[in-house]
């Protein structure tokens, strides 16, 4: 796959915050990294919790971030994970909300070694709920 600096910059950022993941409960640790319209980087992690429903994925915690921080618009995410899976429904959903094309939103699937996949937001959820 071709990547490029600016790609390689949002997947690092991913590795690197994966770190700080809380996953007291599945050991299943995942960092995410959004990058805004603006271009700045923003890293999250999953956040779990005693009582499962109010565990949070990283790919939330970035764009909740990036929110916080006055970002409205993501171009591309970065997902890294012990074994390369894809994000779930409703972080999906999540990142549509916040990407103004999902047919050009680049989403990373990564592990801690090795780059996996690369789709489109589009393509991981088809048919995004818009209002």
């Amino acid at each position: 796959m071709n990547l490029s600096d600016a790609d390689r910059e949002l997947i690092a950022l991913a590795r690197q915050v994966r770190q700080n993941a809380y996953a007291r409960y599945s050991n299943y640790s995942v960092g995410s990294a959004v990058r805004t319209a603006s271009g700045k980087l923003v890293g999250g992690v999953n956040v779990e919790n005693a009582s499962y429903g109010l565990t949070v994925c990283a790919e939330r915690v970035a764009v909740l971030r990036a929110v916080a921080e006055g970002e409205r618009a993501i171009v591309a995410v970065a997902v890294v994970t012990p074994d390369g899976a894809t994000p779930c429904g409703a972080c999906r959903q999540v990142l549509s909300e916040f990407a103004p094309d999902p047919e050009q939103c680049l989403v990373w699937i990564a592990t801690p070694d090795h780059l996996v996949a690369r789709y489109t937001l589009a393509e991981l959820l088809p048919h995004g709920f818009r209002l």
